[in-house]
């Protein structure tokens, strides 16, 4: 469809993460083909109604079975691109606008507790001992992967932000050290690093090939030429060593969210966590506050 085209070029100028595009054009298209096979009439802006929207939304709950926080997504996507029909012109008011998103309980994110993170620091120091004394050739390549793994689970990096980091954007000595971070929104931070995060980065760092111009952090190892490490390839690095530590779905966000829910467990002030986290609103920070479902086993047993 050309205006999704056209909207998806606004996206870019705009700056938009390429995973937000890709969010928002696949809730769009959805949309569209709900609409033209509901109604049998081609998808424009100015042929959608409240009611169209309203009826979607319904669809979505109840035919569909989607969550909450999935049809309000959509519904956000829906309401963005109607935004932009409204000021190209398109249409005198964006009829997404009344429809209310659907009522949520707050649901905490995952984590891993104590016990998780002492089996994800054992399987990653296991991994780095066998590689030393069976597979010497990959002890480089293993460095790597344990650091990155370390340093997003004490510093709460997101994904993008961890493969993104030059060698100027690190600052370390014996006692202290810091990264400096372009985030979201390209708004920058600076993140301190404790020792574990310290001695992760250094140990990298120390045998980190030379390349031809290439400051990225961390490289991809196993290619032809050096080159930046892509987001897939960090993914399958965090499943394999989750795997190890009996931690199948480990994930980039999880070690992102342990690191917050270390924060505030620790009696650091949401303030100072939205800071560390490059959260703009202090309201996305207050999901860490939410109990999970080990912090009301933990309050009920403290009855029993």
């Amino acid at each position: 469809m050309k205006k999704l085209i056209t909207y998806e070029r606004h996206l870019v100028a705009q700056d938009k993460a390429p995973q937000t595009i890709r969010g928002y054009l696949s809730d769009l298209r959805l949309f569209v083909r709900w609409f033209e096979q509901s109604n049998g009439e081609a998808f424009e802006p100015q042929a959608v109604t409240p009611s169209d929207v309203r009826t979607y939304r319904q669809h979505l709950l109840t035919l569909k079975r989607r969550k909450a926080n999935t049809v309000n997504r959509h519904l956000m996507s829906i309401r963005s691109y109607l935004d932009w029909a409204v000021r190209q012109g398109m249409i005198e008011q964006n009829p997404a606008k009344p429809i209310k998103a659907v009522q949520q309980t707050p649901q905490a994110p995952r984590w891993l507790d104590k016990k998780e993170q002492y089996a994800l620091q054992r399987a990653i120091e296991k991994d780095l001992q066998l590689s030393q004394l069976r597979y010497p050739v990959r002890i480089t390549t293993r460095q790597r992967d344990a650091a990155m793994v370390i340093l997003m689970l004490h510093t709460g990096l997101r994904l993008s932000e961890l493969l993104g980091l030059h060698l100027g954007d690190v600052e370390l000595t014996e006692r202290k050290g810091l990264l400096h971070v372009l985030g979201k929104g390209r708004k920058e931070r600076t993140i301190p690093l404790n020792t574990e995060a310290r001695k992760a980065l250094s140990s990298w760092l120390s045998i980190r090939p030379e390349t031809n111009g290439n400051e990225i952090v961390f490289i991809a190892l196993e290619q032809v030429s050096d080159g930046s490490l892509c987001g897939r390839s960090m993914q399958r690095v965090v499943r394999r060593l989750g795997q190890d530590a009996g931690l199948p779905k480990l994930s980039p966000h999880i070690l992102r969210h342990t690191f917050a829910k270390n924060l505030v467990d620790a009696g650091v002030s949401l303030e100072k966590v939205a800071a560390l986290l490059g959260h703009s609103n202090l309201n996305t920070t207050r999901i860490y506050i939410t109990p999970g479902p080990r912090d009301l086993e933990r309050a009920v047993n403290q009855i029993g």
